[in-house]
Order: C-alpha cells, then sequence, then structure tokens
C-alpha cells in the first residue's frame, strides 16, 4: 500500500464518527498544551533568572559572613557577624582583584516629605558599588569618596522608591527621613532589576560610613563584593581570598566562618531548582497525555469492534496481516499527531496568556516543540499497537461471520 493510500483511508475512517474522534484528541491536545505550557514557563523563568544574575555585575564574587554547607557548597549566613573593614583591605591586596565593596544592609522605614513612605533595604557601601554593581543613574549623581569621609547624609534612591515616595516629582534635592534621620537625596538610579531579593530599584544607597555611624551603628559587615579584572581569574581570586581570609580569622580554611561565592554558583543552584519544578510540572501534566493515549487505545479497540466484518473482508479478498495493522496504527498516529499540532499552538496561546496577563516570563524552544512531536508519535504507536495487532490477528472468516 502507498502512504497516500494509507492516510485517505484513515483520514476515512476517523471521519465516519467525528464527534467521538473530536473527543479522543481533546486528550491529546489537553496534555500537550499543558506540557508545552509548563516547559515555557520553566524556560522563560531560568532565562530571567539568568539575565538577572548577569545583571548583578559581571565577574564579582560575593563574601557573606558565617559559613554553611550546603551540598558541596558554602553558603553565609546574612546575621552572622564575622566580617569587618580589615577584611575588604586584605582582600585588596589579591592580584587581579579591581575593586572591593564592602555592604552593610538594613530594612529601614523611609518617609518623604509628602508624607509617602515604605520600608525598604537601606545599603551603606563605598561609592564602587555603583560600577560593580553596574546599576546607572538616570539623574542626579552618586555619592563620592569626600562624602563618604565626612559621613554625609546623602542617598541614591532606586527607580522603584523614588516612584513610591515622590510619583511624578522631582526627587533630586529633597530631603527623606531614613528611620527618623534626615538624607538629602542626590541621585535616583535607572531601571535595574534583579534576583534572589537583590532588586537594585527597591534599594536605597547610602554611604558605608553613614550607615555604620548613624544609621546600623555596627562595625560588621553583610556583604563584600570581588570585582576580577577576568572572568577566568575568578576561581583563583577565590582561592586566595579563601586562604587570605581564614587566616586572619583563624580558622581552618576547610571550615571557614565566611562563604565566598560566585555567580556561577548562584546560577547553577538556581537553574537546578527551575529544572526541577520543570521536570515536575511537566511530569504532572504529562499524566494527562497518559489518559489521552488510553482514550485512543479505547477508541481504536471500539472501532476494530466495529470494524470486524469490513476488516474480514479485506483479508477475505488479499489483505495481510501487515497492511492490516499498518492501515489500524496509522489511524491511532493521526490522531495524536493532529491532537500534538492543535495542543503546541494551545500550548503557545497558554504560554503568551500567563506572560501577558500573569506577568510571568515565557519562552517556547525548538527543543519543546521537537518533543511534543516525538511524545505523540510515540504515544499514538505505543497505544494504539494492541488495537491494531488485534484487528491484524483476526480470522478471515469468524471475523465475515460477526454480528
Amino acid at each position: 500500500m502507498k502512504l497516500i493510500d494509507v492516510l485517505n483511508e484513515a483520514i476515512f475512517a476517523l471521519s465516519a464518527n467525528k464527534v467521538r474522534s473530536g473527543l479522543t484528541i481533546l486528550g491529546i491536545v489537553i496534555g500537550i498544551a499543558s506540557v508545552i505550557a509548563m516547559i515555557s514557563i520553566g524556560q522563560g523563568a531560568k532565562f530571567e533568572i539568568t539575565q538577572s544574575i548577569q545583571g548583578l555585575g559581571s565577574n564579582v564574587l560575593t563574601v557573606m559572613p558565617g559559613g554553611t554547607r550546603i551540598g558541596a557548597v558554602f553558603m553565609g549566613r546574612g546575621t552572622a557577624q564575622t566580617l569587618k573593614e580589615e577584611d575588604v583591605n586584605v582582600l585588596k591586596t589579591i592580584e587581579g582583584v579591581v575593586d572591593v565593596v564592602p555592604i552593610i544592609q538594613r530594612t529601614l522605614q523611609i518617609v518623604a516629605p509628602n508624607g509617602n513612605n515604605t520600608r525598604t533595604s537601606i545599603i551603606g557601601a563605598s561609592p564602587e558599588i555603583f560600577a560593580v554593581r553596574e546599576i546607572s543613574i538616570e539623574a542626579g549623581s552618586t555619592f563620592n569618596e569626600e562624602q563618604m569621609r565626612n559621613n554625609s547624609r546623602v542617598a541614591v534612591l532606586g527607580k522603584n522608591i523614588a516612584n513610591d515616595l515622590f510619583g511624578e516629582e522631582e526627587a533630586i534635592g529633597k530631603t527623606v527621613r531614613i528611620s527618623g534621620i534626615n538624607f538629602k537625596v542626590i541621585g535616583v538610579a535607572a531601571p535595574k532589576g534583579g534576583v534572589m531579593g537583590m532588586v537594585a530599584d527597591d534599594m536605597v544607597f547610602v554611604p558605608i560610613t553613614t550607615m555604620k555611624k548613624v544609621l546600623a551603628k555596627s562595625e560588621y559587615l553583610n556583604l563584600i563584593l570581588i570585582k576580577g579584572e577576568k572572568k577566568e581569574l575568578l576561581s583563583q581570586i577565590q582561592q586566595q581570598a579563601t586562604l587570605l581570609l581564614a587566616e586572619k580569622h583563624r580558622v581552618d580554611p576547610q571550615n571557614p566562618d565566611f562563604a565566598i561565592i560566585s555567580q556561577e554558583d548562584i546560577l547553577s543552584t538556581l537553574t537546578q531548582v527551575t529544572n526541577t519544578m520543570t521536570i515536575f510540572l511537566a511530569a504532572i501534566a504529562g499524566i494527562s497525555l497518559v489518559v489521552g493515549g488510553i482514550g485512543i487505545m479505547n477508541m481504536m479497540l471500539t472501532s476494530v469492534t466495529e470494524r470486524t466484518r469490513e476488516i474480514g473482508l479485506r483479508k477475505a479478498i488479499g489483505a495481510k496481516n501487515r497492511e492490516i495493522l499498518i492501515q489500524i496504527l496509522a489511524e491511532s498516529v493521526l490522531l495524536t499527531v493532529f491532537g500534538g499540532i492543535v495542543g503546541i499552538f494551545l500550548g503557545w496561546l497558554i504560554s503568551l496568556g500567563v506572560s501577558k496577563f500573569a506577568q510571568i516570563p515565557t519562552q517556547i524552544s525548538l527543543f519543546s516543540i521537537f518533543l511534543a512531536f516525538s511524545v505523540c508519535t510515540a504515544i499514538g504507536i505505543f497505544f494504539g499497537y494492541w488495537p491494531a495487532q488485534k484487528a491484524a490477528k483476526l480470522n478471515p472468516i469468524e471475523a465475515l461471520r460477526y454480528e
């Protein structure tokens, strides 16, 4: 039999009962659409995380106080008190280091003259933080070394904070109260975004000396950022920084009281989480594919039973077992492939809807489409083989006697 003849016969057979074929296809459509949507959401989340982490600054290592092992990676504890300004001077001696930025972070209330207020992260840091984190200024300027030495009460607002406090008003030159203390707004950062709570748009930046003596009243640092000259040097810088800080703190380098984390560590951890969630959600969605496959098997068994005399007549006039098997299998595969095409389109629409209305990033890859077609074909063959084999093995004499 020619392929075109097989397809024509399959289409004719399926068209004989359009409602039953349509309901059977619906199971595959829902399953494929769910899988495509789940994978696209997972891929979109992974892409956004990657972009956000890269936006935190290139070639940057983060030193955190406290040392907690999670798997093979040491993670810091923000509440620990093990890092001080002296550690910054030690890290600056490492070859290949461009900048070292000490950070003290607190969550405090900030109030504008118009009464608008919000509670947000106040970042005390040296002026280099804007270059290291690659934060550009939309209006005004950053604070400088002189202002830092003079403990100046000046602040640079993240874009979201400026909008929350002042709306359409000009923020530059206004006075805000941070934890009851007046600060002059000298700059507003351009929109930046972020990840893992490190969203520059929702932060307020002040000189670290002012943070130490006026707001936090503490010498202990929450973070130290190390910017390397090249990405290739980061591993070497990380090793040297670990040894130097361990020696200064008089602790074992294998069990330090701090943690040094690279962007690759953060990206690897978050990617692993998103991949696991994507697989988990896709597996749940895939259950509907199995249900759809069972529906196809049920339909094909019913179809074979209804067409027993027809199959017996075909075999009586010379049709071979292989030709009967191919015909029934073609009908099963055609159902799943057509359902897969509609499901991919529906999944694409769902992804667009989620991205537009729920503001959740989605990304449909060619791999997911290829996977969907492969799964459709596999389901058609797997769940259609038994009914096709049953039809092929029918005895033509008994089939012709079937009522």
